[in-house]
């Protein structure tokens, strides 16, 4: 009874708390980057906003797709839950299925079109293909990550890479994705502190969109 009466009198809150977690288990829920390997566009100590329901929508606090939302893109910023690196990830799409990839020297090549690469600030290139630009950081040519044979992305499968080549777990060392494995898209960051500054707010990067 006394059970019973508990829930009686606090129902609205029970019923916010349920809401509030199955909202965040389907719809939207924010990412805390705990490495650089999508810098410059992300960086430590951010807390990235994620839209759960970008792709794909599911039954709450289950892996049940309940409606496709959307397909994934090219240069599309995803949270993968990987069973290969046996963690959580966030890395960008750089190509889908049928799509065909090859690396040289750091330069992509999708789907026989070359990269362009322009020179920005410090070690940061502006790359371009496919439409699509970003800010990135290179690994050295001599890198035995800076190149890779031509390969094409299997069926429901994506091959992702950090926009920090310097420093990314991705695609070059997991092999592809599967699509099921992501969570959602990143579409901004919700606000961000400097680790290394005593944990003060980076105002400058609180609700900035990501592309």
């Amino acid at each position: 009874m006394q059970i019973k009466k508990l829930i009686k009198n606090n129902l609205p809150f029970i019923l916010f708390i349920l809401f509030m977690f199955s909202f965040r288990s389907s719809v939207a829920d924010w990412y805390h980057v705990p490495s650089g390997s999508m810098e410059p566009t992300i960086q430590v100590g951010d807390r990235v906003v994620v839209d759960k329901s970008a792709y794909t929508l599911k039954l709450p606090f289950t892996n049940v797709v309940i409606v496709n939302t959307g397909d994934i893109e090219r240069g599309d910023i995803v949270i993968i839950d990987s069973t290969a690196a046996d963690t959580r990830l966030i890395k960008r799409v750089i190509a889908i299925e049928d799509d065909t990839v090859q690396l040289k020297d750091n330069h992509l090549v999708i789907n026989g079109e070359y990269a362009s690469l322009t020179q920005l600030e410090g070690s940061q290139l502006k790359e371009q293909i496919l439409g699509h630009h970003r800010s990135i950081a290179l690994a050295s040519p001599s890198s035995p990550i800076s190149s890779f044979q031509q390969v094409k992305v299997p069926k429901d499968h994506i091959l992702a890479m950090g926009d920090n080549r310097n420093n990314s777990l991705d695609s070059r060392y997991y092999g592809f994705f599967p699509i099921a494995e992501i969570q959602g898209r990143a579409r901004s960051v919700a606000f961000s502190v400097d680790k290394d500054n005593r944990y003060l707010p980076r105002t400058e990067r609180f609700f900035k969109p990501l592309q």
